[in-house]
């Protein structure tokens, strides 16, 4: 299992010892230690599951319980002394602990937006603020509880993938949170690149949520098929281009909007590489650095269609021994996991020309993985 530190069992040829080093830390690392390897980084992560797929990825892999400092502290400074590496990439979980990026800032180069630019995009008074100057369309939103308790979503000042997020009622804890005014409509994404204040899209993708156990807009999944009409792609690279410039974003990002009855509003920013990354293949974490420093780089259309999707964990189980992953599994949890009811048990990927073809092996897979899971798994012991 890839506990602690866990280092390669062989080491690696001059050859890969001469290739640059990058420190991937994230709530879950993956996406990104994949990224970087494929791009001929030697890599090194930290993060919270230590995933199988991970540990293949990198020279050497840590594991925390969370990413508050005093958690990665020990394994940070693990890395510099033991591997000399002075550049990190953050992915997704820092949107709870943004004291944690200004940590990072002080030891190691951090490839992405600073954490000014990220605490910003998190303080959102001021947030919504910047998008009434810049008559951008965004959703009604409020910091104190609105006087009717019609169609309100409570959503967490700092939260990230729909966790916390819940339809508004009286007599609910408010503590930490802000109101959006509730409409139906598809959601969306762009994936985009930005630096010296401009923007490349890279793709339009199209999401969705489910509700999981007391979570009711959980992010399940996103396809690279948005089917978003060429006057609402057009809105948001006008959009783009005013907040690439507000903020001052470099590198990968990505941006939700809603889209109905042929308005958009936009959502939020995530100003760090997101999960639709892994539906392009164009190389983008070398764009992503090049974006860093300045220079923008076009990406080709991404051939077919791609997407990627959470399979959460319908029961408490734990993974046998030996256990049998069906392809396109990815976020591979090691045999002996104890994955409770509602967690994240993997994710799945599905590539394909078609966007119909690749929904259905999308649910073909899920289907397999839970039939082989749940027979695999042991039976209860009973309680006496």
């Amino acid at each position: 299992m890839c506990l602690n530190a866990v280092s390669k069992s062989q080491m690696p040829p001059c050859a890969e010892n001469e290739k640059p080093l990058l420190l991937v830390i994230a709530h879950s690392g993956r996406m990104l230690a994949v990224a970087a390897r494929k791009a001929g980084f030697r890599v090194l992560v930290i993060d919270v599951y230590a995933d199988l797929d991970t540990c293949a990825a990198a020279v050497a892999v840590t594991r925390v319980s969370s990413l508050v400092v005093a958690d990665i502290q020990p394994a940070v400074d693990g890395f510099i002394a033991q591997y000399g590496v002075g550049q990190v990439v953050y992915g997704s979980g820092f949107e709870y602990h943004p004291e944690s990026l200004v940590y990072l800032a002080r030891h190691l180069t951090i490839i992405g937006n600073q954490p000014a630019t990220f605490a910003r995009l998190l303080d959102k008074p001021d947030f919504f603020a910047a998008l009434g100057r810049l008559a951008i369309a965004h959703l009604e939103t409020r910091f104190v509880a609105p006087e009717t308790h019609g169609d309100w979503l409570v959503k967490p000042l700092h939260g990230q993938g729909g966790v916390g997020v819940c339809r508004y009622h009286a007599g609910m804890q408010t503590q930490g949170v802000y109101w959006q005014h509730y409409r139906t409509g598809q959601l969306h994404s762009v994936l985009f690149l930005a630096a010296a204040g401009q923007a490349h899209i890279i793709g339009f993708n199209r999401q969705w949520s489910m509700a999981v156990g007391q979570q009711a807009f959980m992010f399940a999944g996103i396809c690279n098929a948005s089917g978003l009409a060429d006057v609402h792609q057009h809105t948001v690279l006008a959009w783009l281009e005013q907040l690439v410039a507000e903020f001052g974003l470099v590198g990968i990002n990505s941006m939700d909007f809603i889209v109905d009855d042929q308005q958009l509003w936009l959502l939020e920013i995530n100003p760090r590489p997101s999960a639709s990354m892994q539906l392009y293949d164009a190389n983008l974490w070398v764009r992503h650095c090049s974006a860093v420093q300045g220079e923008l780089r076009a990406c080709p259309p991404a051939p077919g269609v791609s997407a990627m999707q959470i399979v959460y964990a319908p029961k408490d189980l734990t993974i046998p021994a030996h256990f049998v992953w069906p392809d396109g599994c990815q976020d591979l949890p090691t045999a002996g996991t104890q994955c409770l009811a509602g967690q994240p048990l993997c994710s799945i990927m599905a590539h394909g020309p078609q966007a119909r073809g690749v929904y259905n092996a999308l649910l073909t897979t899920q289907r397999q993985l839970l039939r082989r899971l749940l027979k695999d798994a042991p039976s209860p012991i009973p309680l006496t």
